[in-house]
């Protein structure tokens, strides 16, 4: 494990983060969601299967998780934390391309640092909450369609973050340049209604998408 420091309008701040070096020239930094961390099952059973297919990964906790809170932090302070840990990739691999990639949460503020000026190849979104179950009319998206890089968009068929599924396809049609990938019958952590699985093999299960995505 490793810390890496984070510029806040408070002052410097240290976050966890495990790096994993590949073979591949591709690094897929992976954020968690808004209750877990960077160690939750899912998450290691994703960047486990990456790193298995020859992928550098980087996951990281937001400060909040470091300051024993469950609840996310301003967003700035994860647009923040975003461009410190692709800075941290780049220098661990000059040349490999980056991919921004996080569960709900984590995916949706790399998408507004990217939005606001970061640069990495593409976002991958593992469950993008569109909106706050039952509040289709508070969507979460007006910045997306800006985002000119490629964006793979994971999404469980059942996910209560993106109902009406008319209104997420139609959101998803604003983009620049994006692509959906269903989980048939799968809820916002892409659980199975009669499927019973860990949650790091359901992590494990994606990372063929988002290398398919990534790979050089």
């Amino acid at each position: 494990m490793t810390e890496i420091s984070v510029e806040l309008p408070a002052g410097a701040a240290t976050v966890s983060a495990d790096w994993a070096p590949g073979t591949n020239g591709a690094t897929v930094v992976i954020a968690h969601g808004a209750g877990t961390g960077k160690d939750h099952p899912f998450l290691t059973g994703f960047a486990d299967a990456l790193e298995a297919l020859g992928f550098s990964t980087l996951r990281f906790n937001f400060p909040y998780v470091e300051q024993g809170r469950r609840m996310p932090g301003p967003a700035a302070h994860a647009i923040a934390t975003w461009n410190a840990v692709v800075a941290f990739a780049r220098e661990q691999d000059p040349t490999a391309t980056i991919w921004a990639t996080g569960k709900s949460y984590g995916g949706r503020m790399a998408s507004m640092a990217v939005s606001a000026g970061l640069s990495v190849d593409g976002l991958a979104y593992l469950g993008y909450p569109l909106h706050a179950p039952g509040k289709p009319e508070k969507p979460r998206a007006e910045h997306l369609p800006q985002i000119v890089v490629p964006q793979l968009f994971i999404e469980g068929t059942n996910d209560p973050f993106i109902q009406p599924l008319t209104e997420f396809h139609d959101v998803v049609a604003t983009c620049q340049d994006a692509r959906v990938v269903w989980i048939e019958g799968g809820g916002h952590t892409f659980e199975v209604k009669g499927r019973k699985r860990p949650a790091s093999d359901i992590g494990a299960s994606l990372a063929p998408f988002v290398a398919e995505f990534a790979r050089p």
